[in-house]
């Protein structure tokens, strides 16, 4: 009986440090890949060429406009690392990578990067990425 209940004390020890890595893992790993993207993007001067191409593609202005009109109080999340956090629970690190790679080779299109999101996200998520990515761009 003693030899159950120490095994079940061990159980419940893993489990809780198994959950406590899980969840502070993503955590540090979304922070330190948000500041990488966010310093790179800058420091490149990539960010004015994003707005750039925002204001002359009239479905990219559309798609990142609807984030004035959104109500922030129903969204799933409002800061950048929240949506980190997400994006790397939903797409993991090896699947962001290779979405950055074939943008940066030019092997895929915005429809399909769309589509993509559109397959993983839900619609409250995607206006919550909306909304963060206007405040970004436009410093609001």
């Amino acid at each position: 009986m003693k030899i159950i209940k120490y095994f079940l004390i061990i159980i419940i020890i893993l489990g809780g440090l198994g959950y406590g890595l899980y969840h502070f893992g993503t955590k540090i790993a979304s922070e330190k890949l948000m500041e990488a993207l966010m310093a790179e993007l800058e420091n490149s001067g990539e960010m004015e060429n994003i707005k750039r191409a925002i204001e002359s593609d009239p479905e990219l202005r559309a798609f990142i406009n609807d984030a004035q009109s959104a109500d922030a109080s129903t969204l799933p999340f409002t800061t950048k690392e929240e949506a980190t956090r997400v994006i790397v629970k939903k797409f993991g690190i090896s699947g962001i990578k290779d979405i950055q790679t074939k943008v940066q080779e030019g092997r895929v299109s915005k429809e399909e990067i769309l589509q993509n999101i559109e397959e993983k996200l839900t619609e409250e998520e995607i206006t919550a990425l909306k909304v963060i990515a206007y405040k970004e761009i436009y410093n609001k």
